[in-house]
């Protein structure tokens, strides 16, 4: 029963109203002293304590789905979490036999994030010629349990599609902005739960196959906005993979979103398909050196366009 209950998760769908009317109800069943937590993947959790009593209780716990399967676990600390609520988060992580890491309460917190600045840059380069079965291919080679259209796939382009129509006010017009996944999802093409999505599932099938439609979709809209398409390597689409990730990285050190930038390793590892045997992206970066890296992050930059803000690297080699 709630009112026995020493810690209270809600994992609601993501709209904030409706999680601050069950915190409500929480707060107004549970102990005092119960800790409350949320396994929100992308809001602003201050913002859901904002109307508690006592917002120093709460804190947030991302899982990954299947959370039962899935070994990483976000610890969230808001900006009134105690000391001695994340201290008990890490240690029900450990309970659960999770891997957990810390990330302070930021848009998308470490894992969503970085996987969020992956996507986008292979986006970017289905615009400049590259296939979705060449960028999951060539991603599947270097080691990732599966390629990021793929996952969309499975996972659903309209859950994306809802929290990019969701971000469309506050982002900036003259940043660049693929429209090839809305254009999907126009056409009524949400992934595997539709039997289409950047690819087709036939019925029985245990994977996609290539659809000419969406090569025509791409096409048309790399034409729309004057883009050239030109071949692609596979080295370039994991280059290109890589050094975003390591780029956001960066971002996330100086924003002190994460206290410890291994930790960003961790999570890919063990939530996001990364080959460990890679060590993960910041393990590659040092491995790289900060001179090299400056200068690759930099002809990225140019080639990503606006939008792609190259980081200061410092925090990754401390």
């Amino acid at each position: 029963k709630i009112q026995s209950a020493d810690l209270v998760i809600e994992a609601v769908f993501e709209d904030i109203e409706v999680k601050h009317g069950v915190f409500c109800k929480i707060e107004e069943y549970s102990r005092q002293d119960a800790l409350l937590s949320s396994n929100t993947s992308y809001l602003d959790i201050d913002a859901i304590a904002s109307r508690l009593k006592n917002p120093s209780r709460v804190f947030g716990l991302h899982f990954f789905s299947p959370a039962n399967v899935m070994k990483l676990i976000e610890i969230i600390r808001c900006k009134a979490s105690s000391d001695a609520v994340i201290a008990t988060g890490l240690l029900f992580a450990k309970r659960l036999g999770k891997t957990p890491v810390i990330s302070a309460n930021a848009f998308g917190f470490i894992g969503n994030r970085i996987y969020a600045a992956y996507r986008r840059q292979c986006e970017f380069m289905l615009e400049e010629g590259a296939s979705p079965e060449q960028i999951d291919q060539a991603l599947e080679e270097f080691g990732f349990a599966m390629g990021p259209f793929a996952v969309a796939d499975m996972s659903g382009l309209d859950i994306a599609w809802a929290m990019r129509k969701n971000q469309a006010a506050t982002r900036n017009p003259a940043h660049r902005y693929v429209h090839i996944p809305d254009l999907l999802c126009l056409a009524g093409r949400f992934g595997r739960k539709t039997g289409s999505g950047y690819y087709q599932y036939l019925e029985g099938a245990k994977s996609g196959v290539v659809d000419p439609f969406v090569k025509k979709v791409i096409d048309e809209a790399s034409a729309e906005k004057g883009i050239p398409r030109r071949e692609f390597t596979s080295q370039e689409i994991v280059n290109r993979v890589l050094l975003t990730m390591i780029n956001e990285i960066a971002h996330l050190a100086s924003e002190k979103v994460v206290g410890d930038v291994t930790d960003c390793d961790v999570a890919l590892v063990n939530g996001y398909g990364f080959p460990r045997w890679c060590g993960g992206p910041v393990f590659i970066a040092r491995e790289m050196g900060k001179e090299k890296l400056e200068s690759e992050i930099a002809s990225l930059a140019k080639v990503s366009g606006p939008g792609f803000v190259q980081a200061n690297l410092d925090g990754l080699f401390e």
